[in-house]
């Protein structure tokens, strides 16, 4: 892959999040999705059309997986762009501004490139494959501070009932062990913060593909780890649990992980 073909990527994405920042009366444009508060506002329909539109004359052999489609299909032959083109809509709608778009590039399976843009604070996470990780062109590094002296993040995976509680009581047990807990409603964000040491550890019990295709490389590359929360690799064919954190965590700090019977 180029440099001008990242390059390319770079400008879709940013050109995209215009929609996010002229977006007005989006209440009026949102209906829900099956799931405990999950809504989809019609400018997440036209941030996806426009990145589907503009990468697929980019990387034309590529196939596309997005959260707004009505139906989709994981790929792990040639490239496949995984996208998420409003995450934390919530977020969006409520005019928190804690929303970004992921765009990651999958080849053959594995993490090739991972991009987030949370427009409202200009900050551009990117990363490719052995090449590191960077926000706003400066390199990044995760925390390696030690679990006692960590900010934990972590999502409540409000679309699934049956996982409120294994989410409170998995946030009360680390609660206990680190600095402070936070909960962004962006996973992809949460995971850019892990990536650039705003945070140590993150978990979310239960995530779809295009929430941590991109952030997945991002924490990788600038030196941090990914886990299923069965503590197996990530997949990016289903939805499954989620656990990223920075060099100072141990796995035997995770292991509260193997007692959820996920």
């Amino acid at each position: 892959m180029t440099n001008q073909t990242i390059q390319d990527i770079t400008e879709a994405v940013l050109d995209a999040s215009s929609i996010m920042l002229e977006a007005e009366h989006i209440t009026e444009a949102t209906h829900s999705k099956s799931g405990h508060a999950n809504f989809v506002t019609e400018y997440d329909t036209r941030v996806q059309k426009e990145l589907f539109d503009r990468l697929g004359k980019i990387l034309p052999e590529a196939s596309f997986m997005g959260e707004e489609e009505s139906s989709w299909s994981y790929s792990d032959k040639g490239y496949q762009f995984i996208i998420d083109p409003i995450d934390g809509t919530t977020n969006f709608i409520k005019k928190n501004h804690t929303s970004c778009i992921s765009v990651g590039l999958l080849k053959d399976g594995e993490p090739l490139l991972g991009m987030v843009y949370n427009p409202y604070r200009d900050e551009l996470f990117y990363a490719k494959k052995g090449e590191g990780a960077y926000l706003n062109q400066k390199p990044i590094r995760v925390s390696a501070e030690p679990l006692e002296n960590s900010i934990l993040i972590f999502g409540t995976s409000p679309y699934y009932e049956n996982l409120w509680k294994p989410a409170f009581d998995t946030a009360w047990h680390y609660f206990q062990k680190t600095l402070d807990l936070r909960r962004s409603g962006s996973a992809a964000i949460d995971l850019c913060d892990i990536a650039c040491g705003r945070a140590e550890l993150f978990f979310e019990l239960k995530l779809s593909p295009w929430d941590y295709a991109a952030g997945s490389l991002l924490v990788t590359e600038a030196g941090g780890h990914i886990c299923g929360a069965n503590l197996n690799a990530p997949q990016f064919a289903r939805p499954q649990g989620i656990v990223a954190y920075g060099s100072g965590i141990t796995k035997d700090d995770l292991t509260f992980f193997t007692t959820l019977n996920l």
